[in-house]
């Protein structure tokens, strides 16, 4: 194992080589020195290029300039293999342009596939994205016209259909730690997350490739406990040192997030009244005493300081596909994170719990609805999003609730005496005709005997039987003026039509201890009876 300064690792890129990079979201364990020498160094001297560029997670802050950022320039790029762009906006036009080989793949597949690849195996084999535009049968995981190779291969094996994701080489490898000792043994005592620096670093050894690991200091040799080395320094060839080393983009360091200290009570800031508040309030009542949950990104990170507001974080267990259980995901730039939690493991150890059916209840975001209950979070039009966990999650999960404001870009709301009036509604219909991308397919799920629910700030729909089904109105709403006519459908019309729950419409807590003791003692007498 070699110190070396960023600039020498960005030599040690050439032209045509295939980079696998860990890292999720706002900057947790992302390699940001490395990556920024590679930009420097095309932008200097118009090399490495034609580079593949494969990470499980989006990296980047959502503005330009950090983590996968640092690739987008013509030339620097020629293929992007992820589960999400969202984070890196300069790579998302050179997609949508067909400028560069883009592929979004779910980021359970990806993460599970650096075992595969490590292992020498023919790659991974999965029910994950049968049905959805994953399935080569639609685009398999294309999101731009160069995107040729296909990635993904259906199979059929006992009768029935399979996925194989296809192996990948790598030829350098970018991971982080905290520390290194001079044996190249590296540990992430204070990084918020694992994700999958051993699949990656031995993957790429099983490749030929060379791994370089970004570190904040150096240890002497025997002196890290055993126990917290991550990478053992057989698979490591370089350590890249940056003592300003931040934990994420957003935060220095905060302890909590290590799993260093758990906060204090409140340490979990409550959300703003409005209606993203509400809309989380309203799929927080989906909870069930003991339930096994996995909360998304975007609005369902809401649910986290929703069940901490309400006193009820200890009577179920939140996960995310990071690796954390129990305790609070984080909401923010920071999401991703975790806070007061129970355990973290690596991603893949995860989706193998999520894809054996492990979740109760999965609570993730929607972009886009239609007629049939077929969920789009992936593509719109221009916006290339990518669909990150969505599909493991939403695909294996006895039940989804999926979370969304009715209607997008600039929607402003009143809430008085626990009723809902619409200032101005949202530029943007989410209920529509026919979606761009089918992430999640709804006969599929029904077919299976998998249930959802679709929770907005002013009704809460169903799938049944190819269609929507409207089943609660918020009090003060009007269902044809502010429902039905704001959709590119009409859809049925519960005759059970119920109002949604007064206690969403207010800022105060809403006691949802009270309700898990109803739900738990409804249990408990029915296991009584029984």
């Amino acid at each position: 194992m070699k110190v070396i300064s960023a600039a020498e690792a960005a030599k040690l890129v050439k032209s045509g080589d295939s980079l696998v990079i860990s890292g999720s979201g706002g900057g947790h364990a992302v390699p940001e020195t490395p990556l920024a020498a590679i930009e420097h160094r095309f932008l200097a001297e118009g090399q490495p290029r034609d580079l593949t560029v494969c990470h499980v997670v989006g990296i980047g802050d959502r503005k330009t300039g950090t983590g996968a950022d640092h690739f987008g320039h013509e030339g620097l790029i020629k293929r992007s293999v992820t589960s999400a762009l969202v984070d890196s906006p300069r790579l998302v036009p050179m997609a949508r342009d067909h400028k560069i080989e883009s592929y979004t793949i779910p980021q359970g597949v990806l993460s599970q596939l650096m075992r595969d690849i490590a292992g020498g195996r023919p790659g991974l084999i999965t029910k994950t994205g049968l049905h959805t535009f994953i399935d080569p049968r639609q685009r398999g995981g294309r999101q731009s016209d160069t995107a040729k190779e296909d990635l993904i291969e259906l199979m059929t094996i006992d009768g029935e259909e399979w996925l194989r994701f296809k192996p990948l080489k790598f030829n350098v490898a970018f991971l982080r730690g905290t520390t290194a000792d001079e044996d190249g043994n590296i540990s992430m005592e204070q990084e918020a997350l694992f994700g999958e620096p051993l699949s990656m670093a031995q993957a790429t050894k099983r490749s030929g490739g060379i791994v370089i690991v970004q570190v904040k200091r150096m240890a002497r040799a025997g002196s890290l406990n055993a126990k917290t080395v991550k990478i053992p320094g057989i698979l490591v060839d370089y350590v890249v040192v940056d003592p300003h080393q931040k934990q994420t983009f957003h935060t220095d360091y905060d302890p909590t997030y290590s799993g260093e200290l758990r906060g204090m009570a409140g340490s979990v800031k409550p959300l703003p009244f409005g209606p993203r508040k509400i809309v989380a309030r309203r799929a927080a009542m989906e909870l069930e005493p003991g339930a096994i949950c996995n909360l998304g990104a975007g609005i369902s990170t809401g649910i986290s300081p929703v069940a901490a507001e309400e006193g009820i974080l200890n009577r179920m267990s939140l996960t995310n596909e990071q690796g954390f259980i129990g305790g609070a995901p984080v909401t923010g730039p920071d999401s991703g994170a975790a806070q007061n939690y129970d355990a973290l493991i690596d991603a893949p150890y995860q989706f193998d719990f999520y894809d054996g059916g492990g979740l109760d209840i999965a609570f993730l975001s929607f972009g886009e609805v239609d007629s049939a209950g077929n969920v789009n979070v992936s593509r719109f039009a221009d916006k290339i999003i990518g669909v990150g966990g969505f599909i493991n999650i939403s695909q294996n999960a006895k039940k989804v609730v999926f979370s969304g404001t009715f209607t997008a870009g600039g929607l402003e709301i009143d809430c008085a005496n626990g009723s809902l009036r619409i200032n101005t509604d949202g530029k943007h219909a989410r209920f529509v005709k026919a979606v761009e991308q089918i992430c999640y397919n709804a006969a599929f799920a029904q077919k299976e005997g998998r249930q959802a629910l679709f929770v907005t700030e002013r009704a809460v729909m169903r799938p049944i039987d190819g269609q929507i089904e409207i089943i609660e109105i918020a009090p003060g709403i009007d269902l044809e003026q502010d429902v039905i006519a704001k959709m590119g459908f009409r859809p049925r019309v519960s005759p059970q039509l119920k109002r949604m729950d007064r206690r969403l419409f207010v800022p105060e807590p809403m006691n949802l201890e009270a309700d898990l003791d109803a739900k738990q003692h409804a249990r408990e007498g029915l296991r009584v009876v029984n």
